[in-house]
Order: C-alpha cells, then structure tokens, then sequence
C-alpha cells in the first residue's frame, strides 16, 4: 500500500468508517484529566476489546486504561503501521477497529492512553522472532517514519473524546547492546548519553521530534513520554533537561514502569527451586548488591520525582504506567501493598499491568494463585473465559486502591 490516508475525512469518504463514530472538533485540553490521581489499568490483549471488557474495568473504580493495539490482527504485517519495516500509510481498517475500541471505551465512562508496542525500525521483540529490532536506535530513516505515523495518527484521533495522551512508544531501549547497565550508575547513564547524543540512540531528541509532528496537527492531547532501557525509573536522570517542546507544550507526562527487582517479580523466579523471596532478597543492582524491601522499591520508584522535582516539573506530571508481579509468587501481594501504598502516598497516576489479558495469565490478579494456567488457556481457547473465577485475593489489594 503506497496511498496515504491523511486524516479521518479520507476514510469516511472512501467508507471504511461510519459517520456516527465521527466525534465533533471540539475535544477538551486532557491535560486537566491529569491534574488529580488518576487510577488504571493496562490492556495488551490479543484480542480488539469488548464493551463487556471495559466495562468490566471501570466497575473496578479504575479511570484510564492504557491501551496496547499492536497485538490485535492486522490487516497487513504490523496493525496501524502496515509495516513496521517501511512505513507508508495507516491502514484504514486497522484504525476502524481502533476507533470501534475507542468509542467502546469512553461509553465506559474510561480515558484511554494509546501505547504502540512497535514503531517503525522497532517491531516488539515478540512479535519480532525474537529478535529486538535495532533499526529505529541505528538508522535515522525510521525515525523520520515515526514522525510521519505519529503525525497520521494523531490528525486521525485528534478529536475523540476518549483519548486522554499518547504513549509514543511502550518500553524504548535505546541504551540496550550498548553496554551500559540497566540500573547502574547515575554517572555511567549521563557519560552514555554524552556520547550518544545526537545520534539514533538519543531518545530525547526523537521525542522532540515527535513531538513537534504531532502538535503541528493536534495542539491539545497530551503525550506521555517514556523513560529508556524499558522505561526504567532510574532513566529520566540522563536527560539534561525537559525537552524544549515539553516546556513549550505543557501537556507531556513522563511515565515509567516498576518491575524491580526484576529477577524476583517476573516469570522465571517461579522456575527456580527456592523462589526469590520479598522482602529480603539480596540482588546486584548499580555496583553493588541490595537488600529489597519496602524502602529499596521506594528509593527506586522515588528516582522520577526526584529528577522532575530538579527539573521544575510537577509530581502529577508523573505516571507510573506499568507495575506488577507473578501471581503465583507467594509474595506478590507484598509486593503489590508496598508499591501501591508508596505510589499513593506519592499521589501518583499508576496502572496495574494487566487487566484480564487473554493470552497470558501470569499478572491476572482477579484469578487466585491457586487457579491453574492449564485451565486458563483450555478455557480461553474454547471461548469460555467467562469461566473464570475472578476472586483472586490479589486484586482485593488493587481493588482499595481503585476505589478508595
């Protein structure tokens, strides 16, 4: 597909949209959405959502979910991006199905934050061989197509009501084959982007330039950044200051996610023998080793304020965009009191990762520890999901938080 759609009018004429979906240009500035706590969660399921799913979400209390689209089946190689190795056009049945989901949302009463896995030169590893793709981080070509998809998407969406930022990239890693240490010290982080500046790798300077695009055609919804190396928490502290579009804007938000330590949250500490235990778990972290406890995730998750404190930038400008750990870990719920207790102390915007996602069970906090994964999948492949007994103990944690 060469033809560039530029713009919703094009593909109400061509008829791959209804005319009542069409929203009136007269969306609110959301950046106000902002300026009190706000509580989600994220979808990165396979499937396009439902109502029943939304639905289901904001009965949990929660506000805003942020939504992942580059799961859902395109219509050529990467949905939304045709192809994430040449970018071209939107293609016009993908972005139906964005605007069918959208509007399925805010009839749920729920602010959505778009968050594309993939961009051009940068199709997520999953869906990727396994392979992380380097391109968008070496060759400054891709970097001018997500400029032009951005830019496409935004004059696309500028006007629905439902959308409350655009995440431009989930997880970028610029820094990552680079050799530096993903939480290792502030000094090696600056020396690194000192001598990376300039080049692909400078993430800053490719949120610059999206930023731009997309103001030039949608002066209002908000953008919300990403910190590098996975959305670290430690990542912001390289920057050398707020971009000058985001000073110009005033409507960025700078997000990053909170999995730490690593090696005790994710899956493959349920394969060890004796599973990482929290708190109390010795790992290495920076040039040394930490003890995590309540006070190491605070220090850890603390790292964004404090650069955004040095920076002039306000605490509710900060979202912790991704948080979790395994259900099946016997101290996940620990886990999850101390990092929502310290994010709400914080008064920060967070999403719990993930809600009801439909091919991956491992951070459903609604199904208990003692559900198996065995019967998820049986259930899901069937078409019987509904099944499911959601009364996991876990989500009772997130379900006070979501409905104070």
């Amino acid at each position: 597909m060469r033809s560039a759609f530029r713009g919703f009018v094009f593909l109400l004429t061509l008829g791959f949209v209804s005319p009542v979906s069409i929203h009136p240009a007269s969306a609110a500035d959301l950046i106000t959405f902002w300026d009190q706590p706000q509580r989600g969660g994220n979808s990165f399921n396979q499937a396009v959502p439902d109502q029943a799913y939304f639905n289901a979400l904001a009965d949990t209390g929660a506000t805003w979910v942020r939504l992942t689209f580059s799961k859902w089946k395109a219509t050529e190689r990467d949905f939304l991006l045709g192809s994430a190795d040449d970018y071209q056009a939107i293609p016009a049945a993908d972005l139906a199905l964005l605007r069918g989901a959208l509007d399925r949302a805010d009839k749920a009463g729920l602010k959505v934050v778009l968050a594309p896995l993939s961009l051009p030169g940068a199709r997520w590893q999953q869906q990727n061989g396994g392979v992380f793709d380097q391109r968008l981080w070496s060759d400054p070509v891709y970097a001018d197509q997500a400029v032009a998809f951005w830019s496409d998407l935004a004059s696309a969406l500028k006007d629905h009501p439902a959308i409350a930022a655009y995440n431009l990239i989930n997880e970028p890693a610029p820094e990552r084959g680079t050799g530096l240490a993903e939480n290792g010290t502030a000094a090696d982080r600056q020396a690194w982007y000192q001598k990376h500046r300039g080049t692909p790798r400078d993430l800053p300077a490719l949120y610059e330039k999206l930023i731009t695009a997309i103001r030039k055609t949608d002066p209002l919804t908000p953008v919300m950044l990403d910190a590098g190396f996975y959305a670290n928490a430690l990542s912001f502290d390289y920057w050398p200051s707020p971009l000058p579009a985001a000073l110009a804007d005033g409507r960025v938000l700078y997000a990053f996610h909170m999995y730490e330590p690593y090696e005790a949250t994710s899956a493959p500490n349920m394969k060890r023998a004796e599973p990482y235990r929290y708190p109390g778990v010795e790992l290495d972290y920076g040039t040394g080793r930490q003890i995590w406890n309540k006070a190491a995730v605070q220090a850890h998750i603390s790292a964004p304020f404090d650069w955004a404190r040095t920076q002039g930038i306000p605490a509710n400008r900060l979202v912790a965009a991704e948080f979790g750990c395994m259900r099946f870990w016997s101290d996940c719920g620990r886990y999850l009191e101390d990092v929502t207790d310290i994010l709400e102390k914080k008064s920060a915007h967070w999403a719990f990762y993930a809600f009801r996602e439909d091919v991956w069970d491992g951070m459903d906090y609604e199904l208990s520890p003692s559900e198996p994964s065995g019967r998820f999948y049986w259930l899901m492949e069937e078409g019987r999901g509904d099944e499911l007994k959601r009364n996991g103990p876990l989500f009772e944690i997130l379900g006070k938080r979501l409905k104070p």
